[in-house]
């Protein structure tokens, strides 16, 4: 494999920084999905931690380098699980941390973030305003700007959970990863074609946002004007350059998935699971749902990457009469 930014020693040092609270997260196969499927299904559970989201295994790594070596004072853009995250790691580093989101995220997920004791200050428009945003306050404040996915430190954090995969490798070939910053599957597709490359790694995104996923087709950035999707968590417009390029090297195929289908599959993995997930970690059910030929008779392991809902958006969601046509 050619040589992306991460590496892997430094991949198998971030878990020693990383609190031991979200690692060796479940792995499991769920033979109840696997009827409606048609394929057999492990599920790779990133939900059951204090962020309910895989985001801390980054930010954990950030923080730590951070407490040790950089400034006291940090901030960020998010869509909201970023936020939280780095929120929880810099509390219990004793950084000062400010959130930069959208004043449209989900209530739920900018609710957990002022909980944490993080400075949130909201903007009137989209991530990539906040994005914007973020930059000026570091700017401005002098503070540590973190970058989600630019970040390498992110990347490499989210990649231990490719770590604790291959270890099962043999049980399964192909991984689903949600595709938005690339954080997750430049990070997961990295271990993954470095110690297991047989596994195909396939890559998926709302069919409302699909500036990466159009990006890798290309194989040059494309970006758009707007997004259109429940999927915020992988709803950005402009993809990063770098992380791109990490992606064409680890990334076997990128798809598009309907929204429909994201909502089937949340609504699949309450019934058949037992999860309560967010539309960003249902969207490798998605993917199988609109693919079943593709992988028939396979064995997929997917990511379920967060947990972060508004109540009465998800009741809105896996109560939609649409859901059952597929």
């Amino acid at each position: 494999m050619q040589e992306t930014r991460l590496d892997t020693a430094r991949i198998r040092a971030a878990r020693r920084v990383i609190d031991p609270v979200f690692l060796d997260t479940p792995l499991y196969r769920c033979e109840a999905l696997e009827p409606r499927l048609g394929c057999a299904v492990s599920i790779k559970l990133e939900t059951a931690n204090p962020v309910r989201s895989f985001k801390a295994r980054g930010t954990e790594v950030v923080a730590s380098l951070l407490a040790d070596h950089g400034p006291r004072a940090v901030v960020c853009a998010s869509a909201g699980n970023l936020g939280q995250a780095l929120a929880w790691s810099g509390r219990s580093r004793g950084l000062e941390v400010t959130v930069v989101a959208s004043r449209f995220a989900s209530p739920a997920k900018l609710d957990r973030i002022r909980a944490l004791e993080a400075g949130l200050e909201l903007v009137d428009g989209d991530f990539e305003m906040a994005r914007e945003r973020a930059a000026a306050v570091a700017r401005h404040e002098g503070i540590r700007l973190v970058e989600d996915s630019l970040d390498i430190e992110t990347c490499e954090g989210a990649a231990t959970i490719g770590l604790e995969l291959v270890h099962r490798a043999r049980a399964f070939d192909t991984v689903l990863i949600a595709l938005g910053g690339g954080a997750l599957a430049t990070g997961v597709g990295h271990v993954v074609k470095a110690l297991a490359p047989e596994v195909e790694v396939v890559c998926v995104q709302p069919l409302g946002a699909p500036a990466m996923t159009h990006s890798w087709h290309r194989g040059s950035v494309v970006t758009t004007d707007s997004t259109d999707t429940i999927a915020d968590g992988v709803a950005g417009r402009r993809p990063i350059p770098a992380v791109l390029d990490d992606l064409l090297l680890v990334a076997d195929d990128a798809v598009l998935v309907e929204e429909a289908s994201i909502v089937a599959g949340m609504r699949m993995l309450l019934d058949h699971a037992g999860l309560v997930v967010e539309p960003s970690a249902a969207l490798g059910i998605a993917a199988i749902l609109e693919n079943r030929d593709r992988f028939a008779g396979r064995h997929v392991a997917t990511v379920v990457c967060g947990s972060n809902v508004d109540v009465d958006a998800y009741h809105g969601w896996v109560n939609t009469p649409f859901t059952s046509r597929l």
